[in-house]
């Protein structure tokens, strides 16, 4: 069935029963014809007018209350399309179930139609031949109606998604694909060759009448087997087909892939679970990011690997402590949201300098911050791009202009690890290293560069960033016995502006 036919079958009022019509009157054309070939009309005598007639009526009359059902149909099944709205759970269900019902009732309308017309024909065929005649009707009824599901299944499936959300990815028990693999197989083999054996076995049918008989149920078998076992498998390899291109895209990380769910059966229910699986990947994606804006990309990492347990060990680290000078000055003279934005300026810059050395940021503490070097990931040589990340941020916030800061480096051993409970954790590091360099931190907005270092950071630096440092002086830290050794960068030289006249000494 067309796209379009589909649409117009949903929509219209009589577009149900013109389908479900158009299936039963094929399946009795199909007998009629078949009748007629094999001479069955030509033996019915100077009787076979009355026989026919009242052969009839039973048709005719299951005809109109299959128009009626049908209609009834439309309206008891599809109003919420007319209503645009969402189906109703129990809407939903009774539509998976409408293929099968409609079967099913289509059988129980042919059965008292196979039985009349039997009784009917005893009057004018021998007795011998009435075996074929019961069978061939029978058999075009199981045929239509096994039609009408594989019809009335594809007329459904532009509901599938709509329906398919409602109940969650259930499946009606006759939508299964077992269940549709034997129907077809029962109308496009075991229909047309259980009419071909009838036909055959016409004890009264001449030779020339069950030869001709049986060429045109060989026809009408391939064209029928042609056309269900072509939308089986059609119906089966293109969703296949589809679900390999959509896992194989959100294995490259295409998490923004979905899949249309086609049918409700357990092709469609495995449509629904990839949806499921990107979406729920990518729900994961979004909490690893957001969860690694808060704490950092390789504290994340690290608690998403080893999940809940308090876990820690005891390492030689470079902190580094950034505090803005008079910044509660600032904050009143300024706008609370000015304010905001000039500190996320400065944290901007903390963050890019660190992250790009190797460090971790690793908690911001109102306008200040703490970063690591050495943990969680290890470093060979965690002094050196301490200092460059300290020199790259007072650089960098001296440029802006908007405030005056102070910066702390010291090195030592400190425990790095997860404190907390089982419900809330945080990654910290605890250590002398860490309170040396807060303490440095403030007497470093005393210093024209704005920058002191231990001298254990020093002599932990690489030579090539060692030269940039020079000892300021010795510094009673607060809540420490000996004065610390403390060391600043030197400042660089002024460049040479080659347009300045020279002196005649200068070469």
């Amino acid at each position: 069935m067309t796209s379009r036919l589909v649409l117009w079958a949903l929509r219209s009022r009589f577009g149900l029963s013109a389908v479900v019509m158009a299936c039963h009157m094929g399946g009795l054309a199909v007998i009629i014809v078949g009748l007629w070939l094999s001479g069955f009309i030509g033996r019915l005598g100077p009787h076979w007018i009355d026989a026919i007639a009242q052969a009839s009526v039973y048709p005719l009359l299951a005809a109109l209350l299959g128009v009626v059902l049908a209609v009834r149909d439309r309206i008891h099944y599809f109003s919420w399309i007319d209503n645009t709205r969402k189906p109703t759970p129990a809407e939903a269900a009774r539509l998976a179930a409408l293929p099968m019902t409609i079967t099913i009732r289509g059988l129980v309308v042919w059965l008292p139609g196979v039985v009349l017309a039997t009784a009917i024909f005893t009057q004018v065929v021998p007795l011998r031949a009435l075996w074929a005649i019961g069978a061939m009707f029978m058999l075009g009824a199981l045929e239509s109606a096994g039609f009408t599901f594989l019809v009335v299944d594809r007329l459904i499936r532009p509901t599938v998604p709509v329906i398919s959300r409602i109940l969650g990815g259930r499946t009606h028990w006759s939508s299964t694909v077992l269940h549709r693999v034997a129907i077809t197989w029962g109308v496009a083999a075991a229909m047309p060759l259980l009419m071909l054996i009838t036909v055959l076995g016409d004890p009264v049918a001449a030779a020339q009448d069950r030869m001709r008989t049986a060429i045109y149920m060989s026809l009408v078998g391939l064209v029928v087997g042609t056309l269900a076992t072509g939308t089986l498998a059609r119906s089966v390899a293109v969703p296949l087909v589809t679900l390999r291109r959509a896992l194989d895209r959100i294995a490259r990380g295409e998490l923004s892939v979905r899949v249309p769910v086609t049918t409700t059966s357990e092709i469609g229910r495995l449509e629904h679970s990839v949806n499921e699986l990107a979406e729920n990947l990518a729900e994961r994606d979004r909490m690893r990011e957001v969860f690694g804006r808060h704490v950092g990309t390789e504290v994340a990492e690290r608690a998403l690997a080893r999940g809940v347990d308090l876990t820690g060990d005891v390492r030689v680290v470079t902190a580094l402590f950034v505090d803005v000078t008079g910044s509660v000055e600032l904050s009143t003279r300024l706008a609370p949201q000015e304010f905001v934005e000039r500190l996320n300026r400065l944290l901007s810059v903390v963050v890019s300098a660190t992250e790009d050395n190797g460090g971790l940021v690793n908690k911001f503490e109102g306008d200040a911050a703490l970063c690591i070097f050495g943990a969680p990931i290890t470093l060979e040589d965690n002094a050196t791009p301490a200092l460059r990340a300290a020199r790259r941020i007072r650089d960098e916030v001296n440029l802006g202009g908007e405030f005056d800061i102070g910066i702390g480096v010291a090195r030592g051993s400190v425990f790095a690890g997860d404190i907390g409970s089982e419900n809330r954790l945080e990654f910290t590091v605890i250590g002398d290293a860490v309170n040396q360099a807060s303490r440095l931190t403030g007497e470093a907005k005393q210093v024209p560069r704005r920058i002191l270092a231990g001298r254990t950071v020093i002599d932990a630096a690489a030579a090539s960033e060692r030269s940039r440092w020079a000892c300021y002086q010795a510094i009673q830290l607060r809540g420490r016995n000996e004065p610390t050794e403390c060391w600043t960068d030197h400042k660089p030289p002024d460049p040479v502006d080659d347009d300045a006249p020279r002196s005649p000494a200068e070469p």
